[in-house]
């Protein structure tokens, strides 16, 4: 009987495993928003896998693209003035190699010649668990109304 215990115990899901994961990734989501926050490009931009895929409002970028349009625009006087997130709920996959954060953002931002404004969003972050370690592959933002 002891034995069939131990092997049920075996063959359940670790649930602690999930939940190490998902504090890695409110950790990482954290390190991320807070280099976009103070426009600390490096850092910032070190959170994206090569193969990064994003869906912006103003349409898909790979990394290259994110990293050229992105560094223009502060190079140009542009700016992120405060960012702010809530709501944050993060899904890990059954193998614990992949999670899924979601979250409400408001990023007050400087456009060089136009005054300070403050868009919503909707924020949907994918992280894959590489040899590197945890990566971004997708972000999509879709604007709130």
């Amino acid at each position: 009987m002891t034995k069939c215990l131990l092997a049920a115990f075996l063959l359940l899901p670790l649930p602690a495993a999930a939940a190490s994961v998902e504090q890695t990734i409110t950790a990482l989501e954290e390190q991320v928003n807070a280099a976009y926050q103070v426009n600390d490009l490096p850092k910032y931009f070190s959170f994206y896998a090569a193969d990064f895929r994003g869906m912006f409002p103003d349409g898909v970028a790979s990394k290259a693209k994110y990293v050229k349009d992105w560094s223009a625009f502060i190079a140009s006087g542009g700016r992120i003035v405060k960012f702010t997130y809530s709501g944050l709920v993060v899904q890990v996959s059954p193998d614990a190699d992949a999670a899924v954060a979601s979250y409400h953002a408001v990023a007050t931002t400087k456009n060089p010649g136009k005054p300070v404004e403050a868009d919503k969003y909707d924020e949907t972050d994918v992280w894959y668990k590489r040899s590197a370690g945890w990566q971004l592959v997708e972000v999509h933002y879709s604007n709130v109304p």
